[in-house]
């Protein structure tokens, strides 16, 4: 009797769980995508750090309130920002068994993405043609490897999420494909709390130098 009591109340805690950690095996990669994540904050870490070492080195460049456009930022900040809203509905629409919802949020999520990386394309074009290159100083330099190493996390996040729209067209909400939508939401949050970061320190900090 007890055993019987034991088992069911293992089973309804099963069930209790998000599908995406329902099957062991799947969880356990759910696990292994954090260990991911850290290492790649101690690579933002070191390159926030590389920054803030240079941010003064300005040679005969311009300076940090120079070159940020504020309003732009913001902008960028505020793209993100709904992106993570988006993604985060794509999730609760997964776990709802909502799937063509959970398409086109992520459609959203992806249009959000772009956007944000085509502004981000545009300043960069924009201060190269204004003579402020990453060559032109010490500060440019750690500036463009900071904002750009962001970008192109970005811009890799945009193609997972295509190829994920392939998949869950292909082969549905599967135990596979949730899982990856639930890492992929993860790589995303992570993003858009370093683009916080980013904002704060490099173009709001920049205001102030």
């Amino acid at each position: 009797m007890s055993s019987q009591a034991f088992t069911g109340g293992h089973k309804a805690s099963h069930q209790e769980l998000p599908p995406e950690f329902q099957d062991q095996e799947e969880s356990i990669k759910i696990t292994g995508f954090w260990m991911f994540i850290v290492t790649d904050v101690l690579i933002f870490a070191s390159l926030f750090a590389t920054y803030a070492v240079f941010v003064n080195r300005i040679a005969s460049g311009p300076t940090p309130a120079q070159v940020f456009q504020l309003n732009t930022a913001l902008i960028e900040t505020l793209i993100l920002l709904t992106s993570s809203f988006t993604i985060g509905i794509a999730i609760w629409a997964m776990r709802q068994n909502r799937q063509r919802m959970v398409t086109w949020w992520l459609v959203l999520t992806v249009l959000l993405g772009m956007a944000f990386v085509s502004i981000e394309l545009t300043e960069f074009a924009g201060d190269v043609a204004a003579g402020w290159g990453w060559h032109t100083s010490a500060f440019l330099s750690a500036f463009f490897l900071l904002v750009a190493a962001h970008g192109t996390h970005v811009t890799m996040g945009i193609i997972w999420a295509v190829a994920l729209l392939f998949q869950l067209r292909r082969r549905g909400l599967t135990t596979v494909t949730r899982r990856k939508l639930y890492t992929f939401s993860l790589y995303w949050h992570f993003l858009d709390i370093m683009w916080v970061f980013i904002f704060t320190v490099v173009y709001l900090g920049g205001r102030l130098i």
